[in-house]
C-alpha cells in the first residue's frame, strides 16, 4: 500500500571531575530503561570522556570539516549530564560546521560549568521560548537556512564514526532524509493505523514511503526537502506535541522526500545512566501514543492508504 495525499491546504548524576571515580561512584540507581549490561560500559565510555580535554577530542576529526549543522536540545533534568553527549559530538572523526544546543531562555542561569565551558567556535548555546522536543530542527532551519541539518539526542554518546557515516549515507542518497535508526508504520488491511509496537524495524539500507526515521540514532535532513509546515508551531504542538519524529516524517511526505535507514550504521549510541527520568517514549510508547498523534497528523492532512 502507498499514501495518497489528498488535502489541498495542509543533581550532579556523576561525580565532581576533581574527585575522581571510586566504585561508591559506579552505585546508581536502577534505570529501569537500560539493560544491567549496559551500565559499565556506560560509565566507563562516561568517564573517558569526562577526563578528556575538549581540545583532544575535537582534534579526532584532523580538521576533516563536512558541511552540516547538528542540532540538539535538552531540559533541566538532563543539564548535569548533557555535557557528556556533547564531548562525544566533539569527538567525532568529521567535524561539523557548528554543534548548536537549543535550550529555554530560563535555563540560562542553570547550565552548569561543566557544560557552558565547553563552549568554543565549534559548539554553542542557544536559547529560544518553546519547550518541545521539535525546537531542535525547527530553530535550526530557521537560524541556518539551506543548510543540512544533522539531529540527535540529549541523552545518548555517540560513536566516534557516528556523523561520518550519516554523512556518507547522505552524499548517496542527497534527496532524502537518512537516519541510522528507523521503523516502518504499518496498517492493517483497511489502512488503519497499526500499535507502534507492531510498526517493525526498518532493513538497513532501505528507503520506503512509510519509513520512519527515530531520532535518537541521528537524522539528517538535506535543505529544501521539509514542507513549509514543518516550523509552524500552532500545527505541531497541536498534532503531535509529544512525536516530533512524526511531524518530521509527516513533513517530508508532504514534500514528497522519502526516509533512508543508512546501511552501514555505526555501533548504538551507549545510554547515559540516569538520563530517562522524564523521556517520551515512556509515553509515547507504553501508552500507545505514537499511533494517537500519527492518526492526529493524517486525520489533519487527509492522508489514506491504498
Amino acid at each position: 500500500m502507498s499514501y495518497v495525499y489528498s488535502r489541498s491546504n495542509p543533581a550532579p548524576l556523576l561525580p565532581n571531575a576533581t574527585l575522581g571515580y571510586t566504585a561508591k561512584h559506579l552505585q546508581y540507581e536502577p534505570d529501569t530503561t537500560m539493560k544491567l549490561k549496559e551500565y559499565p560500559v556506560s560509565a566507563w565510555h562516561s568517564l573517558k570522556l569526562w577526563l578528556t580535554p575538549a581540545a583532544s577530542l575535537e582534534a579526532k576529526s584532523n580538521g576533516h570539516e563536512i558541511p552540516v549543522i547538528v542540532s540538539l536540545t535538552s531540559i533541566p533534568s538532563r543539564l548535569p549530564i548533557l555535557h557528556l553527549t556533547i564531548r562525544s559530538l566533539l569527538r567525532q572523526t568529521v567535524r561539523p560546521e557548528r554543534i548548536v544546543l537549543w535550550l529555554h531562555h530560563d535555563l540560562k542561569a542553570e547550565v552548569p560549568k561543566r557544560l557552558s565551558s565547553l563552549q568554543s567556535d565549534l559548539f554553542e548555546i542557544r536559547y529560544a521560548e518553546q519547550t518541545c522536543a521539535h525546537r531542535k530542527l525547527v530553530h535550526a532551519l530557521t537560524a541556518f537556512p539551506g543548510k543540512t541539518i544533522v539531529t540527535c539526542d540529549d541523552d545518548l554518546l555517540y560513536q566516534a564514526n557516528w556523523l561520518s557515516s550519516l554523512y556518507q549515507e547522505h552524499l548517496h542518497h542527497p534527496e532524502e532524509v537518512v537516519a541510522h535508526e528507523c521503523r516502518r508504520i504499518q496498517y492493517d488491511n483497511e489502512g488503519n493505523t497499526e500499535p507502534y509496537s507492531q510498526w517493525r524495524a526498518e532493513q538497513p539500507g532501505t528507503s520506503h514511503p512509510d519509513t520512519l526515521a527515530i531520532g535518537y540514532g541521528g537524522t539528517l535532513y538535506p535543505p529544501g526537502r521539509l514542507h513549509s509546515n514543518t516550523t509552524q508551531a500552532d500545527l505541531y504542538l497541536n498534532l503531535a506535541p509529544r512525536a516530533d519524529d512524526l511531524w518530521f516524517k509527516a513533513m517530508s511526505f508532504l514534500n514528497g522526500t522519502q526516509v533512508r535507514r543508512t546501511d552501514n550504521a555505526p555501533k548504538r549510541p551507549i545510554p547515559i545512566i540516569r538520563s530517562q527520568a522524564e523521556a517520551l517514549g515512556h509515553t509515547n510508547i507504553k501508552q500507545d501514543q505514537n499511533r494517537t498523534q500519527w492518526n492526529a497528523i493524517r486525520t489533519h492532512y487527509d492522508f489514506h492508504k491504498e
